[in-house]
């Protein structure tokens, strides 16, 4: 747990280091395209979505994926890349997640200092947008594989909100999330490559990861497209909050370089 800590300050601490350093790079001569814009369309379906809030005897544990479903629904991110020079690179994401369903409860339920019975129908809204800027460092390169680690400033957009009747509550949280960024590409050839990328931090009262891996096939030097699949989990154990969800996404990519 030490060590996880250590780590999160380490992130938080790199930065500004990062921002310096690309400052202090980006003179450096770049890539024929050095940018890149990747767009991802699919559909997501719920695991689970576990909430009690408060997070005591004032709150009751319930769970968001048996009142709203399973989905699918829409899932859609985008995300650009500046590779400054062979080294170092920017980037930035936009990937907002959110549903609102009818469904019911299983039993009297507590959350956020409304009270919801399980005989009436009940609105579950849900909402996690995720900004994200990120600095990333190529390690390795080869023939055939590239790797790149860095660290990303996450802002989460989160709110949970129920309605019955006359009733509404609502739990709504906007703050900041250092991750630590790795991805990596094998090229089978001058078409076909395999990518996987991950932002992701355990550690303390919570986590955040999001994992995904695509199959990508090059339509020529500036384009590509991809299939893939995308996990998104996380959430909370905290004095005030419970929150833990679980998002499983099918994907199509596309990816334009210049």
């Amino acid at each position: 747990m030490p060590y996880l800590f250590s780590l999160l300050a380490t992130l938080v601490r790199a930065v500004p280091v990062a921002a310096v350093t690309c400052v202090a790079v980006a003179n450096a001569a770049p890539s024929d395209q050095p940018f890149n814009l990747h767009l991802e369309l699919g559909a997501t379906w719920q695991e689970k979505n576990d909430v009690q809030i408060p997070n005591d005897e004032q709150g009751t544990k319930f769970s968001l994926a048996d009142v709203a479903g399973s989905g699918p629904w829409a899932a859609v991110r985008v995300e650009g890349t500046w590779n400054i020079n062979d080294k170092h690179g920017l980037r930035f994401l936009l990937a907002p997640l959110s549903y609102s369903e009818n469904g019911q409860l299983e039993e009297e339920t507590r959350f956020a200092g409304g009270t919801f019975n399980p005989d009436d129908q009940v609105k579950a809204e849900y909402r996690f947008n995720s900004w994200r800027l990120g600095y990333r460092y190529h390690w390795f390169a080869r023939e055939q594989w590239d790797f790149w680690i860095g660290a990303t400033l996450k802002v989460r957009d989160a709110e949970i909100k129920l309605t019955q009747g006359d009733v509404t509550s609502s739990d709504d949280d906007l703050g900041l999330v250092p991750l630590l960024y790795l991805a990596g590409e094998y090229r089978f050839d001058d078409r076909w490559s395999l990518a996987a990328d991950l932002d992701g931090l355990a550690g303390g009262p919570g986590r955040a990861i999001d994992l995904g891996i695509r199959l990508n096939y090059a339509v020529d030097e500036q384009w590509r497209v991809g299939v893939g699949y995308r996990t998104l989990e996380g959430g909370a154990d905290t004095d005030d909050v419970y929150s833990f969800a679980w998002f499983n996404s099918l994907v199509f990519s596309a990816d334009y370089r210049f």
